[in-house]
């Protein structure tokens, strides 16, 4: 399953409505891409599960602090 390992982004679930109105179960994927991110605080390259949202995060903020933040997250849920 393709879930962004930062912000936890996942799938969506919706219908298909075809022409004649009939509804038939969808599951949309999310956009996951597979990288190789070089970690400044430890020096050495990480490779992580990241959705195209938080890749554009990253060009914004530094990898640690979005990963605090996601650590964050992850004990509040």
């Amino acid at each position: 399953m393709a879930v962004c390992q930062l912000t936890g982004k996942a799938f969506l679930n919706g219908h298909r409505v075809s022409h004649s109105n009939i509804k038939t179960k969808h599951r949309r994927k999310a956009n996951v891409q597979k990288k190789r991110i070089y970690d400044v605080a430890t020096g050495c390259f990480v490779r992580v599960k990241l959705s195209t949202r938080a890749l554009r995060m990253l060009t914004r903020k530094p990898l640690a602090g979005l990963l605090r933040r996601a650590a964050g997250r992850r004990k509040r849920s």
